[in-house]
């Protein structure tokens, strides 16, 4: 656990989200006014036990896919939180052998945003990379929801639609699901969080 992002609370989020936009040159991220004795936000404590993952590899199983997909049917499915700070999580996706998948989870001045870097072999960006949306509300400590944003639409247009859902409960499993509103479009993984795997290599192209 990362000792700064004691205590829980939300200024403690404001202040994630502040540093995140300092980083990012957006500028500091306003004060919600919540106060020092607010409750806990829900997505303070989602983004906690996501850094608890920090340096952990985890098996999944396909749980549902809709329409099937052969190639994550027959893949060994494996998730790797493998690399954490105050501002950014990333936890490399591995296909069987296929390392191209990235899913990159920030704290902003909104909540939380989900994007999918998504690589070449060589290390370069795939035409269709950086694609996700902003969390739907505070959602709860242990789910939370980020539909796809204009940005996401206007790079994959039939995503439009898309909400992606990450569940996290400690200790027993992660998810990472897929639907698409208005269609049967489904997808979800869930990781089996009591039992850690061997680290896997860093996803292509890159040290983080």
């Amino acid at each position: 656990m990362l000792a700064a992002l004691q205590p829980r609370n939300a200024v403690t989020f404001v202040l994630l989200a502040a540093l995140a936009a300092v980083a990012c040159g957006d500028g500091p991220a306003p004060d919600d006014g919540r106060g020092e004795d607010a409750d806990v936000d829900p997505q303070i404590v989602f983004w906690e036990e996501l850094q608890e993952l920090c340096g952990q590899a985890f098996e999944g199983r396909l749980v549902e896919s809709e329409p099937p997909d052969s190639t994550f049917g027959a893949s060994s499915l494996v998730m790797h939180a493998h690399y954490c700070d105050i501002a950014e999580v990333r936890i490399g996706f591995h296909v069987g052998e296929d390392r191209s998948r990235t899913w990159v989870i920030t704290p902003t001045a909104a909540g939380l945003e989900l994007r999918h870097d998504h690589r070449h072999e060589d290390g370069s960006a795939d035409d269709i990379t950086m694609y996700g949306g902003e969390s739907l509300g505070t959602g709860t400590a242990s789910a939370q929801d980020f539909p796809a944003d204009q940005r996401t639409a206007e790079l994959v247009p039939e995503a439009e639609q898309n909400v992606w859902t990450l569940r996290l409960h400690p200790d027993s499993v992660f998810v990472y699901a897929l639907r698409r509103e208005g269609s049967d479009r489904r997808f979800r993984v869930d990781f089996d969080l009591t039992s850690p795997v061997s680290q896997r290599p860093l996803p292509w192209g890159g040290a983080r």
